[in-house]
C-alpha cells in the first residue's frame, strides 16, 4: 500500500550540471536521509529523500508495483531538460524473492543525481521532485562522510557451516533421484555492532573494490552485484547470466588456470547452461530478434571468477506497455540463476532445505523511469541493514556434480564483499 505520496501529483524538473556541480563523485553527495543508489564505475544514478513510495507483497506484488508507477506516471508534470535514459521521473526497485511474504518496495527520491558517457563525454543531471529541494542546476555540498561500524562480531544465521553442508548433500540426493536438475541453496550471516550502521559505509567501499558490479542501496538492502538481470534501453534488451563460480588465489598464473579449468567443467558448464536457458526463454516472448552466445565467457572479479553469458534482444514494439524495464524483470524471476530448475521443484527445495526467509536477497533491485528503460540486477553480494544488525547473504547452484565441501567455501567467497565493506 502507498506510504508516502498517495494521490499527490509529482512535479519534476530535470537540469544538466556543469563545473564543480559535476566534478564530486557520485557516492560522495548521498546523505543519510533516505539514500538510493546504483553506480558502476562512477556512473549510474544516486537519490535521496522520500516524494512517494509504495510497498508490495505477494504473489501480486510486481502489478501493484507496476500499477502504482503508471498512476504516478499519468499525473505527473515533468519537465526534462536532458532526455537521457534516468532523466525525469526515476523510481527505485527491491522486490522480495518468493511469492509471499514478497515484501517489496518502490520508491520516487526527492533528489536524484545520475551521470553518463554519451557521445563522448560525461554528462551529469540532477532531477528534483516537489518545491523547496535545491535550485535547478545546483547540487548541495558533498555530505558528511560515514563512520566505520564499531564492534562488529558476527554469528551464524539459520544454519552453520555443517548444516548447510549437509543441506546440499540432501539437494544432491534429490537432483540424483530426478525432482530436479538444478537449485540454489542460500546460506546467512550475521553482523552486530555496537550502533546503527551507516549503509554509506558499505556501499562506497563496494563500489570503490567491485567497480565492475554494480553498486546498490535500497532500502536498508545494499550490495554489488555483478548479475544484470535485465537492462532496457530504447528497445534493447540486455542480460548479464552468471552461474558457475571459482575462487580466486591472488596468483595471477594460477588464476588464469583456474580461469581455464572453469570454463571446461562439466559441472559448472551445466549449471550455467540452466540459468542462460530459463532467461533466453523468459526474454523470447517479448523479443522479435536474440543474440544467446554458444559458449560463455570467464568474468574476472576481485574475490570469484564466474562463467558468464551475455544474452541480448531486440523487443517486438517500442511502447513501453508491458515490456518495460520492471515488466520485464517480473517476467524473468526466478531464473534458474537464483532458483533453479525446473522452477517449481527447486522453489519448493528452497523452502524445505535453507529453514530462513530470504526476504529481498536474489530479488530484482534496480531503477525504472518514465520511458519504460531501466536497469534491474539481481540482489546478490548484499546484506540487508537493519539498525545495528546487518544480515548478510550468499548462495551456490548446485547440480548432480556439486560437492558439500566445495559449494560451502564457494559461499564463504562469496560473503566476503559485503564483511569486507563493513570493516573499519
Amino acid at each position: 500500500m502507498p506510504e508516502v505520496g498517495a494521490g499527490t501529483p509529482l512535479v519534476v524538473r530535470t537540469t544538466e550540471l556543469a563545473g564543480a556541480a559535476a566534478d564530486t563523485p557520485l557516492l560522495d553527495l548521498l546523505p543519510a536521509d533516505d539514500p538510493v543508489a546504483w553506480v558502476r564505475r562512477g556512473e549510474g544514478l544516486i537519490g535521496w529523500g522520500v516524494a512517494a513510495r509504495v510497498r508490495t507483497s505477494g504473489l501480486g506484488r510486481f502489478d501493484a508495483a507496476e500499477a502504482w508507477w503508471r498512476e504516478a506516471l499519468a499525473s505527473a508534470v515533468v519537465r526534462d531538460e536532458v532526455g537521457v535514459p534516468g532523466t525525469g521521473l526515476v523510481a527505485f526497485g527491491s522486490f522480495g524473492f518468493a511469492d509471499e511474504p514478497g515484501d517489496s518496495v518502490l520508491v520516487v527520491p526527492r533528489v536524484v543525481v545520475g551521470q553518463r558517457r554519451q557521445g563522448g563525454r560525461t554528462r551529469r543531471w540532477v532531477t528534483v521532485v516537489g518545491s523547496g529541494q535545491l535550485p535547478p542546476g545546483e547540487l548541495p555540498e558533498p555530505a558528511s562522510p560515514p563512520l566505520a561500524p564499531r564492534g562488529l562480531r558476527y554469528a551464524d544465521g539459520a544454519l552453520d557451516g555443517a548444516q548447510w553442508a549437509t543441506a546440499v548433500e540432501d539437494a544432491v540426493r534429490r537432483i540424483a533421484d530426478g525432482q530436479l536438475e538444478k537449485v540454489v541453496l542460500a546460506r546467512d550471516l550475521i553482523a552486530q555492532a555496537d550502533g546503527p550502521v551507516d549503509v554509506r559505509w558499505p556501499l562506497q567501499r563496494l563500489a570503490a573494490s567491485y567497480s565492475g558490479c554494480w553498486t546498490y542501496h535500497v532500502d536498508g538492502l545494499v550490495g554489488a552485484t555483478p548479475e544484470m538481470l535485465v537492462r532496457r534501453e530504447r528497445g534493447l534488451v540486455t542480460s548479464r547470466v552468471l552461474a558457475g563460480t571459482i575462487r580466486r588465489t591472488g596468483d595471477d598464473q594460477h588464476d588464469l588456470a583456474l580461469a581455464g579449468a572453469l570454463a571446461r567443467s562439466s559441472k559448472d558448464l551445466e549449471e550455467h547452461e540452466y540459468a542462460v536457458r530459463s532467461v533466453a526463454e523468459s526474454l523470447a516472448p517479448h523479443c522479435s530478434s536474440m543474440n544467446v552466445p554458444e559458449a560463455p565467457f570467464v568474468l574476472h572479479l576481485p574475490n570469484v571468477m564466474h562463467l558468464a553469458t551475455d544474452v541480448t534482444g531486440v523487443l517486438n514494439t517500442p511502447s513501453h506497455e508491458g515490456t518495460g524495464a520492471l515488466a520485464l524483470a517480473a517476467s524473468l524471476h526466478p531464473s534458474a540463476a537464483v532458483g533453479g530448475t525446473p522452477t517449481g521443484a527447486a522453489l519448493a527445495a528452497i523452502r524445505e532445505l535453507e529453514h530462513m526467509p530470504r526476504g529481498r536477497y536474489a530479488g530484482p533491485v534496480g531503477w525504472i523511469d518514465a520511458d519504460g528503460d531501466g536497469e534491474w540486477g539481481l540482489a546478490l553480494r548484499c546484506g540487508r541493514v537493519e539498525g545495528d544488525r546487518v544480515r548478510l547473504f550468499a548462495g551456490c547452484g548446485i547440480v548432480a556434480g556439486s560437492q558439500a565441501e566445495a559449494e560451502l567455501a564457494e559461499a564463504q567467497a562469496k560473503l566476503v564483499p559485503v564483511r569486507d565493506a563493513l570493516s573499519a
